[in-house]
């Protein structure tokens, strides 16, 4: 998910009937139907050492990087950002949200307004403290009309210019009217917080790590922040972080030295590593790479083809053949940790004379089709192999039309008829909204479904969780049916590390324990 204005990159909000009540307590927890408390990285047994500098390889850069903390691009922005940047809220290492720069987030009983209290004493990498007036700045910014941000879709209810500040530490958000998931939506990667006057080529925030030097599709350097408002972090005086071309030259840069921890990689790579006494990190996340659809191309306008190409899949075959049968199956669904995601609709499975029979009705027998790929994430290109044998067996052609990074999320961004795209674990509602009702900045298959549209924006404007809940199981039935979507499986994040490197733990939203550097250090 990336954004083509950049060269072209929750629930549990409100009892029925309490007004005013805090949903994000003091303690930064938040409470859930199921419990929201999120797990934290187990401390080591040993006292984390501080000192030393920390190298990770990254691929899937490219000239379009950039440090903006509201416009990401590339997984790689997304690792830099995060040493660079707090938001309000944050997922934790199992995609639970749990509260970062905000003290307290409290709506009003219509979820017409929020109230958003800092923390205390944050300061800025230049030494000047966290205010209410940097949130004002940081969000207007966003929803700057000149130059909207992608996360500005998504808050168009939000009525910016009113924007409140009741003290040095307290905003008033008003909404033009309910917006429930608005702390789903706070934990999102486009709603980081900035000062007044911020400068994306000389980036200041509050993160753990301080800039020193950035080169797009090359390298950046971050230094240790020793003011750092999470007490004793970070532990690495200096992270580099450096985009390598391939998977086989960042295995080759850990097992020589030149770099400490690389991500993203497939599964035949495990024990090649393991055996040369590298450390391997496995983790379930809710991320995935879809196949995208335009809907309202032929012959994707099609409903019945569609549901055909899903048909098509093995998909415990393609996750083995892919990922070594890590990861966990996909039902062409997204939003895997949210606590509303249905587990009730059936699994979708390999059906082949299903699918001729879909693709003959549909006069689309024989069917030839062009699939453009591109190693944007882990597994893509192995994964349009897979897909493109499979659908052989009921007579579908596929042509695989290779692509780079670049290309992928250029100027055809968002136009590609047949393609992938890649997306971290957010909540339904989020993703909905940015993906999949016009107007989202990321509708890569220009879904359009008017129902669908309907219940996104009821869902919005309900406050009651039970009534929500059904609503939204109502539109992931219409999606599985519809939708724009191929998801055969949910990635697994497939690390490694130096054994001398610690702190590094599974996590459920990205690679190497959320791209937490902050907590990682040397033996």
């Amino acid at each position: 998910m990336t954004n083509d204005n950049h060269t072209t990159s929750r629930r549990e909000l409100l009892k029925a009937g309490a007004a005013g009540a805090i949903l994000l307590g003091g303690q930064g927890l938040l409470p859930t139907r199921e419990s929201a408390v999120g797990r934290l990285a187990t401390p080591s047994a040993i006292r984390p050492r501080r000192g030393g500098q920390l190298r990770v390889a990254m691929t899937g850069g490219g000239s379009s990087d950039t440090l903006d903390a509201q416009a990401l691009v590339s997984l790689p922005d997304q690792a830099r950002i995060l040493q660079l940047y707090n938001s309000l809220v944050e997922f934790d290492l199992d995609a639970k949200l749990k509260m970062s720069l905000a003290e307290e987030i409290t709506p009003n009983a219509a979820a017409t307004e929020w109230t958003v209290r800092l923390r205390p004493g944050i300061e800025f990498h230049n030494g000047k403290l966290l205010t209410a007036d940097d949130l004002i700045f940081s969000f207007q910014r966003i929803m700057n009309p000149k130059s909207p941000k992608p996360g500005a879709a998504q808050l168009s209810l939000l009525d910016y210019k009113r924007l409140k500040k009741i003290d040095n530490r307290t905003v008033r958000f008003p909404f033009t009217s309910p917006f429930s998931p608005f702390v789903q939506l706070l934990a999102d990667y486009y709603y980081f917080v900035v000062p007044v006057g911020y400068d994306p080529q000389r980036p200041v925030g509050t993160g753990p790590f301080k800039y020193k030097s950035f080169t797009p599709g090359q390298q950046s350097v971050f230094v240790r922040n020793d003011r750092y408002w999470e007490s004793g972090l970070p532990y690495v005086d200096e992270v580099i972080i450096s985009d390598f071309t391939d998977e086989t030259s960042q295995i080759n840069g850990l097992l020589s030295g030149q770099v400490d921890a690389i991500e993203s990689l497939s599964a035949t790579s495990v024990s090649a590593l393991q055996s040369q006494g590298q450390k391997v990190l496995i983790s379930k996340t809710g991320s995935y790479t879809p196949i995208t659809m335009r809907v309202d191309v032929a012959p994707f306008n099609d409903v019945r083809v569609r549901q055909a190409l899903r048909y098509v899949i093995d998909r415990e075959q393609m996750l083995k053949l892919v990922f070594g049968g890590y990861g966990q199956i996909g039902n062409d669904l997204f939003s895997l940790y949210d606590p509303d995601y249905d587990h009730g609709i059936p699994q979708r499975t390999q059906e082949l004379d299903r699918a001729k029979a879909l693709l003959k009705s549909a006069g689309h027998s024989g069917l030839h089709v062009s699939l453009t790929s591109s190693p944007i994430a882990a597994g893509v290109t192995l994964c349009a192999q897979v897909f493109a044998e499979q659908a052989r067996g009921a007579g579908i052609t596929v042509d695989i039309q290779s692509v780079t990074p670049t290309d992928m999320f250029g100027l055809n961004y968002l136009k590609w008829p047949f393609a992938f795209d890649t997306w971290p674990a957010i909540y339904f509602l989020t993703n909905v909204g940015e993906g999949q009702v016009p107007g989202s900045p990321y509708n890569e298959s220009h879904f359009s479904n008017p129902r669908f549209t309907q219940l996104y924006n009821q869902a919005l404007r309900t406050v009651n969780p039970v009534t929500q809940r059904e609503i939204i199981h109502e539109m992931q039935t219409i999606y599985w049916n519809e939708g724009g979507y191929i998801i055969p499986y949910f990635t697994p994040a497939i690390d490694a590390h130096s054994p001398k490197l610690q702190g590094v733990t599974p996590g459920r939203e990205l690679s190497l324990s959320n791209f937490g550097f902050k907590t990682f250090w040397f033996a």
